[in-house]
């Protein structure tokens, strides 16, 4: 069981992250954390896995806890047994089995006999039975860091399992051995994830936000569908409050007029009767001032509303406003693109696929591209796009314009400042004007337009590039995506989705995340072996 009262954590400058938290979360249940970019769910983690200190509050974890972090880059010098915290019980256990009876190794094995054994099997599990527990951990590949970490879970056996992100760089094989361990685990689970296959295997899902954490009594499905109903009900108050200000502001115009003339036929009526001067200029002024109180009754009333309606519309999803509308491609559908005949490619004059391949790729298509990991899937996009050649069989590609997207979003120049890189999409000649706006749409305001691209997220790099699309005129004929949802977390998913499955072009998409395949209309896959 989890108890968190009155977590507060913010950075130097003063901001709050997120203040005066309240959760439990019971034994044996297994939970998402939900919510938008940049509230906090990862520094949450790892508070709760005392990575580091609240600001305020306390927090009780009821039995031992384990923490499956985002990134491993700060492990990178440890070997594979320190990272999974066993190394001082292995060799303890290696001094003694070798006759060395010294009680500091006793006391730290702490009758932990097999612990050598269970941790091979853990390995085992998670497909690492290779790996020796001397490797360091930057010899192994992204899958094998996260499995890695995932075997612990294993090994110790806690009661509270923190995940974040942990299907970040598994393969379908490893994802499916995650789910089948989240299913059957009886320990506290708590899970960050765009995987929403994952989510799904949640009984609760918590929303953390700028207003604290709200509870969801489901699964993510369950939460989307809350969320749509929400954001609908969302959208009539918005209708209803733009409503009631245009009458407001009609009642004003109404009323002001109105009085206008009533001011002026009083004053054609004192000029014809012969009031004095100085008595119409008590007149005038108490008529002006009676004006002047008029508009502010309805300026307070239009103000209010307007306050009002621009907090309804801060709430809205930023995803409904960062869809990119894609023209259609010039090339018309089912057309030979790509035409590949018996290819491989050899590493160390070893063939890379135990059979050689054979495809075509016909404008229009949307095709999932699958395999382990290390089965050459990037390999396979370089050969068809012409960056590396085969070392066997033949590829004939017709003329056509593309876009390759890889997870890192190295398209982007790091160098370059956020509006100088839009800025070379716009070939319909959009004013400075025009690209700002559209930048703010796509979440950047006018403090971001001088920054690096090189400090930028990856969530905010996808957006940047999104924002990219949308200026520029010219749709690509096919656009290649090398695991898009990795490091994204779930609105990010979502902004892509929304973009991509309106498009109308070839799609060719390397991805583990079947949900993500199933949403943008993937039709077709090629499976590496």
């Amino acid at each position: 069981m989890i108890f968190l009262h009155h977590i507060s954590f913010g950075f130097p400058a003063g901001d709050l992250l997120f203040n005066s938290i309240d959760l439990t979360i019971p034994s044996n249940s297994k939970s998402a954390l939900a919510g938008s970019n940049g509230t906090g769910k990862s520094t949450l983690l790892r508070i709760l896995a005392k990575q580091i200190e609240p600001q305020a509050g306390n927090i009780t974890v009821h039995g031992g806890l384990f923490y499956v972090p985002q990134m491993f880059g700060n492990f990178d010098d440890l070997t594979v047994a320190e990272c999974l915290k066993i190394d001082q019980k292995l060799e303890a256990l290696h001094k003694i089995t070798n006759g060395e009876v010294d009680d500091n190794y006793f006391e730290t094995l702490n009758d932990d006999w097999d612990i050598e054994e269970r941790s091979r099997q853990a390995l085992q599990y998670w497909k690492l039975n290779s790996l020796e527990f001397t490797q360091k951990l930057a010899s192994l590949s992204g899958g094998q860091k996260t499995k890695v970490f995932l075997a612990g879970m294993m090994i110790h056996q806690p009661e509270v399992i923190l995940l974040d992100e942990p299907t970040n760089h598994l393969d379908l094989e490893g994802r499916n051995l995650l789910y089948d361990f989240i299913g059957k685990t009886k320990a506290t689970v708590l899970i960050v994830s765009h995987d929403r296959t994952l989510l799904n295997l949640a009984d609760t899902t918590y929303e953390l936000s700028n207003q604290g954490i709200s509870i969801y009594g489901g699964n993510y499905d369950f939460y989307a569908a809350q969320k749509e109903i929400e954001n609908e009900a969302l959208q009539n108050d918005i209708h209803s409050k733009e409503r009631t200000l245009k009458k407001a502001r009609e009642k004003e115009r109404e009323t002001l007029e109105r009085k206008q003339k009533l001011d002026a036929r009083g004053k054609g009526k004192q000029e014809k009767s012969g009031v004095a001067r100085i008595m119409m200029n008590t007149m005038r002024n108490k008529a002006e001032n009676n004006s002047s109180k008029l508009k502010a009754v309805h300026a307070e009333k239009i103000n209010t509303i307007s306050g009002d309606l621009r907090e309804l519309r801060s709430s809205v999803r930023n995803s409904d406003q960062m869809k990119v509308n894609f023209n259609d491609s010039g090339i018309h559908s089912g057309k030979l693109l790509i035409s590949a005949e018996e290819i491989n490619y050899a590493y160390d004059e070893i063939n890379l696929w135990k059979e050689n391949l054979s495809l075509e790729i016909r404008s229009g298509d949307r095709i999932a591209i699958t395999g382990r990991n290390g089965s050459g899937k990037t390999t396979l996009i370089k050969l068809l796009l012409g960056d590396l050649q085969p070392s066997a069989g033949k590829i004939a590609r017709s003329d056509f314009q593309w876009i390759y997207i890889d997870q890192e979003y190295s398209l982007i120049d790091r160098t370059m400042a956020v509006y100088e890189f839009v800025q070379q999409f716009n070939d319909r000649a959009l004013s400075e004007s025009e690209i700002k706006t559209l930048l703010a749409r796509f979440l950047f305001g006018k403090e971001t337009w001088d920054k690096k691209c090189g400090v930028l997220s990856g969530g905010e790099r996808l957006r940047l590039l999104l924002c990219g699309l949308s200026i520029s005129q010219k749709t690509p004929d096919m656009i290649i995506l090398d695991e898009p949802t990795n490091n994204l977390d779930l609105q990010n998913v979502e902004i892509l989705t929304d973009s991509i499955k309106d498009y109308r072009g070839t799609l060719l998409v390397i991805s583990h995340d079947a949900v993500f395949l199933e949403e943008i209309g993937v039709r077709r896959e090629v499976l590496l072996k």
